[in-house]
C-alpha cells in the first residue's frame, strides 16, 4: 500500500506541502528503489532465521515505516523536514515490502501440494495489487493529504497481528520437492549464466535457461508498467479533467478485477489446466501489450467509460498472468524463493526505470493540455509491445510438477504393494536430478 499510495493525491500533497511533483513521484519510487537489494537479500535472511522470523521482521519494518511517515506530515515541521521524514519511512517500508512478495512461492511449496500450490502462490502474489488496488480507493477518499497518512499507518499497525500465524513447515512435507533443500540464490544465478554441471540440483538446460530470462522480462516489464500506472494516475489523467477521485477509482479497477479473474482462474491452473501455464502466457501477454498500447489514444477529455473497460481488461490479464508466471519461473529454475526474487527485481528496477522517463516525457505548462503525459504512454506502450512479443517463444516445460507427480505415482504404487516410500532427505541431496529420476524408475 505505500508505495502507490500518494499516486491519486500526487498533485493535492505538491499543493499542501509545497513538494515538487518530481518529488511525489520519487515517495513511490523510492519503495521500488530500495526493493532492489532488498529482494536480493530475502531469501539468504530465510535461508538462515526460516519463513517465520523473516516474516516478523518484515512485519516490524512495516510498523515502523507507517509511524515514522505520520510524524513528517505534523504541520509544525518545515517542507524539508517533513519530506525527509516521508522518505525514510517508505524507504524502510521498501525493505520490508519484499519479504512477503519473494517468500510467497517458497511458502506455498513448502506447505503445499500439486493441487493447490498455484492457488496459494495467487494468494500471496496478488497480496501486492490487493494493496495497490485498496490504497487507490482509499488515499483520495481520506481527506486531506495528512488524515490520508494517518489512515495509511493505522491500516500497516492493524495487520501486525496477522504475523504470527505464520509457521515454517508442516510436520510432513507435501510433495517431493518440499522435501528438498532449497538451492541458495547464487546457484540459480550460477545455473541462468550457465555455470552449474550437469548433473547439479540447480543445473538449468540452454532451454530452461531461455525460458526463464524470457519470463523475468516478461514479468518485470508488465509488472513494471502495472506499478509506474499505479504511481503516476493522476498525473496522467488529471491534465484532461479527470479528478483525483477518478484517477484513483480507474487505478483501483484495473487492480480489483484482476483480483477477482485470479482468483477464478488460479484453481483452474491447479486442477485442470495443470501443463498450460506457459500457453497462458502465450495468449494473454500479447493482449496485454496491446490495451497498454491503447492508452496512446484512450486517455483524452470525457473517454471515463473507455478508461474504465480499458483499465479492468488490465487488470483482469496481468493479476491472472502474475502467479502463472511465478509459478512458471519456479517450474524452470526449481528454485521457489530465489526465483520469485529475481522476477520482483526485475519488476521493480523497470518501474523505476519508468517513472524517471514518463516524468522526463511530460509535456511543459504551455502544451494543450499542459503538463499532459501523452509522450510518456507513448513509450510505455511501445516497451510493453515490443517485450511481450518475446513470450511467442517461452516452451515452459514444468519441470517441477512432473517430477513431484513422477514420485507421488511411485509412492502410490508401492502402497499397493504393501510396502512405504518416503523419499529420503539425506540421500536426495546427495544425488543429482538424473540419479533422482532413475531411483524413481526402480522404486516404481
Amino acid at each position: 500500500m505505500p508505495n502507490p499510495w500518494y499516486g491519486p493525491i500526487s498533485n493535492n500533497v505538491s499543493s499542501e506541502f509545497g513538494f515538487t511533483l518530481d518529488q511525489v513521484n520519487w515517495l513511490g519510487n523510492a519503495v521500488n528503489l530500495v526493493f532492489l537489494p532488498s529482494s536480493i537479500l530475502v531469501p539468504f535472511v530465510c535461508k538462515r532465521f526460516g519463513i517465520r522470523l523473516t516474516c516478523y521482521f518484515g512485519t516490524l519494518l512495516l510498523l515502523v515505516s507507517a509511524w515514522i511517515r505520520y510524524a513528517g506530515s505534523v504541520r509544525t515541521l518545515d517542507k524539508e523536514g517533513a519530506y525527509a521524514l516521508m522518505m525514510v519511512g517508505q524507504l524502510i517500508a521498501g525493505v520490508a515490502q519484499p519479504v512477503f512478495q519473494v517468500l510467497g512461492p517458497l511458502y506455498s511449496e513448502t506447505w503445499f501440494d500439486t493441487k493447490s500450490r498455484t492457488t496459494v502462490t495467487m494468494v500471496a502474489s496478488i497480496a501486492n495489487p490487493v494493496g495497490s488496488g485498496i490504497s487507490q480507493l482509499i488515499s483520495p477518499l481520506s481527506g486531506t493529504p495528512r488524515a490520508s497518512i494517518l489512515v495509511l499507518a493505522i491500516i500497516c499497525t492493524a495487520v501486525v497481528p496477522c504475523a504470527f500465524v505464520v509457521g515454517d513447515a508442516p510436520p510432513t512435507p507435501p510433495t517431493y520437492s518440499a522435501s528438498q533443500p532449497n538451492p541458495s540464490l547464487i546457484s540459480l544465478v550460477r545455473a541462468i549464466l550457465g555455470r552449474e554441471q550437469r548433473g547439479s540440483q540447480a543445473y538449468m538446460s540452454v532451454r530452461e535457461r531461455c525460458d526463464f530470462v524470457i519470463i523475468m522480462l516478461n514479468f518485470g516489464v508488465l509488472v513494471g508498467i502495472v506499478t509506474t500506472f499505479s504511481i503516476l494516475t493522476n498525473q496522467d489523467l488529471g491534465p484532461y479533467g479527470y479528478s483525483s477521485d477518478t484517477s484513483g477509482f480507474m487505478g483501483a479497477a484495473l487492480l480489483l478485477t484482476g483480483i477477482v479473474s485470479a482468483g477464478v482462474t488460479s484453481p483452474l491452473f491447479d486442477r485442470v489446466f495443470t501443463h498450460h501455464l506457459a500457453l497462458t502466457g502465450k495468449l494473454i501477454a500479447p493482449a496485454l501489450g496491446v490495451l497498454w498500447l491503447s492508452l496512446i489514444w484512450a486517455v483524452k477529455e470525457n473517454n471515463t467509460g473507455g478508461l474504465f473497460a480499458i483499465m479492468a481488461l488490465i487488470g483482469a490479464g496481468s493479476v491472472t498472468l502474475l502467479p502463472v508466471a511465478i509459478e512458471l519461473a519456479v517450474e524452470v529454475s526449481r528454485n521457489a524463493d530465489g526465483s520469485s526474487a529475481i522476477l520482483w527485481f526485475a519488476g521493480n528496477l523497470v518501474s523505476i526505470t519508468c517513472v524517471l522517463v514518463e516524468g522526463a516525457l511530460r509535456a511543459g505548462p504551455n502544451a494543450h493540455p499542459p503538463l499532459n503525459m501523452r509522450r510518456g504512454l507513448i513509450f510505455q506502450g511501445v516497451l510493453a509491445c515490443v517485450t511481450v512479443s518475446t513470450v511467442l517463444a517461452l516452451k515452459g516445460t514444468q519441470a517441477r510438477r512432473e517430477m513431484d507427480v513422477r514420485v507421488m505415482q511411485g509412492t502410490l504404487e508401492l502402497q499397493r504393494m504393501g510396502q512405504e516410500y518416503v523419499p529420503s532427505l539425506e540421500q536426495d541431496t546427495k544425488g543429482d536430478v538424473e540419479a533422482l529420476e532413475k531411483r524413481d524408475e526402480q522404486n516404481i
